[in-house]
């Protein structure tokens, strides 16, 4: 079955940074557009960057633009975000996402088709 299992959350000071990790199995990674997403208490959950199979293309949102770099190995059926800067506004339990139906703009949660159950970021001093 398809598994996403994200890691590499945790505790960092504002301006840290942190890596975080989604390993999947399961999907044809290498034909999987990969999405991140972020939800912070009492919020929905919120866009924060996507990465195409295709062409290694990337989308981030506003906020965090110029900050975090999503990256994949497709080899290793991995993907990545690096978050630098990092700010309290930041803190949030990460989700990483599989989109294979190829539908809809990248930055909808709809788009997706499968899961991580996510890590938690939390940004404090």
């Amino acid at each position: 079955q398809v598994q996403l299992v994200e890691s590499g959350g945790g505790l960092v000071q504002p301006g840290g940074s942190l890596r975080l990790t989604c390993a999947t199995s399961g999907l044809t990674f290498s034909r999987s557009n990969m999405g991140w997403f972020r939800q912070a208490p009492g919020k929905q959950r919120e866009f924060v960057a996507a990465i195409r199979w295709k062409d290694g293309g990337t989308y981030y949102a506003d906020s965090v633009k110029g900050r975090f770099t999503a990256s994949r190995d497709n080899a290793k059926n991995t993907t990545f975000l690096q978050m630098k800067s990092l700010q309290r506004e930041d803190t949030a339990v990460y989700y990483c996402a599989a989109d294979f139906s190829w539908g809809r703009p990248l930055s909808q949660l709809d788009a997706y088709d499968y899961w991580g159950q996510g890590t938690q970021v939390t940004v404090s001093s």
